[in-house]
């Protein structure tokens, strides 16, 4: 997407501006989908288009020339906002002291000075960056965000308060498994993870005969409306904000809890029957979310992290099978289906109507290991 001269005049008058100061030169410093070295002038980016926005960075080592871990947060950029943070050279990080008050009110009047240090946002990839957030809300945003306001590649650990020592110290180990029991305990560090939604773990209501236990344990719609009424009453459309979050927070951010819990929801969309008919507009939209999503992915991906298990292939082979045999879903959305299923195989070559032999992997139901 080209930005013609109305799409910039307008950006240049309506746009956000993030303004950072005192970055080190040679930090990696990016927005969405876009990353660079901080040069000697750089104060930020001006330009930025209203709606939600992954700031990202990395601190470097110039003696090592290493960098660290990935650090980020979501920002809902509003109309003409003006957002400033400075870094801190202690911690390595940008502060989390927002700038307000009369030292912001300075900042907004002095934009025209500070024009020449910020760099436009890259609006070329501004269509497919809105096209992985469409579903992010700013209250979904505020909701999953780490309570701290950042997201880490690095999972920041500390050693477990409540862990009790169950052996005399000085007593050597009698096996590798004892010496192993006899590391600490770490969990991590309170307010530092991502809110996701805990997924329901009963497949079946309660006082469910037999053949509903049976049903349920492969049609997981009931617990997808589990999730729904209790996560998602007001808008079903916040799950695949959800989804999308954590696809950005893995693909971005590097974090890979966040890839484990996309591929938890991608598989619980997709082992679902009965509400294939009951949510047409949004397993409509969940399709084409998977369509922009699946693009980004790079092609060796799939051969390291997700062709090692077959996990695309097995989940997304049940959910063709589902929605082709769903009585009660549209015509429609079966086309759609159909459509996204060629697609994917033109792609990616996968055979989704080849019979998986005894030795194939099989698709792992929710909560399993």
């Amino acid at each position: 997407m080209e930005m013609n001269q109305e799409t910039a005049l307008q950006l240049f008058e309506d746009g956000a501006f993030f303004i950072l100061l005192d970055v080190p030169v040679g930090t990696e410093f990016g927005i969405d989908y876009n990353s660079w070295q901080v040069g000697e002038k750089f104060k930020g980016v001006k330009m930025i288009p209203e709606g939600v926005h992954f700031v990202s960075y990395n601190s470097v080592n110039k003696k090592h020339k290493e960098a660290a871990p990935k650090l980020g947060f979501f920002h809902f950029f509003h109309s003409k906002e003006v957002l400033v943070r400075r870094w801190d050279k202690q911690l390595e990080t940008i502060s989390e002291d927002v700038i307000e008050g009369e030292e912001l009110a300075n900042f907004e009047s002095s934009l025209k000075e500070l024009d020449r240090f910020l760099g436009p946002y890259p609006y070329d990839n501004y269509k497919k960056w809105k096209s992985l957030t469409n579903h992010i809300t700013e209250s979904l945003m505020n909701r999953l965000e780490p309570a701290s306001g950042r997201i880490s590649s690095a999972t920041e650990l500390v050693r477990d308060g409540e862990e009790k020592v169950s052996y005399t110290v000085g007593e050597l180990p009698t096996s590798m498994k004892e010496a192993e029991g006899r590391l600490p305990k770490m969990v991590a560090v309170a307010g530092t993870e991502i809110r996701f939604v805990t997924l329901p773990t009963r497949a079946y209501p309660e006082g469910a005969t037999p053949a509903d236990i049976t049903k349920y344990s492969m049609d997981k719609s009931f617990m997808l409306e589990e999730l729904l009424s209790t996560h998602y009453a007001g808008n079903h459309m916040d799950l695949l904000g959800e989804l999308q979050f954590a696809f950005v927070c893995f693909m971005v951010g590097q974090v890979f809890d966040a890839f484990e819990h996309w591929k938890k929801l991608v598989h619980l969309l997709c082992l679902c029957d009965e509400a294939l008919g009951r949510h047409e507009g949004l397993y409509s939209a969940f399709i084409s979310t998977m369509h922009f999503q699946l693009r980004e992915i790079p092609e060796d991906f799939f051969v390291d992290i997700v062709s090692s298990h077959n996990f695309l292939t097995t989940t997304l082979q049940v959910f063709f099978y589902n929605l082709a045999n769903c009585e009660t879903a549209s015509r429609q959305l079966k086309k759609r289906g159909c459509q996204f299923k060629d697609h994917l195989t033109k792609t990616f070559r996968w055979d989704f109507d080849a019979e998986q032999d005894d030795d194939a992997p099989v698709v792992v139901h929710l909560g399993e290991t």
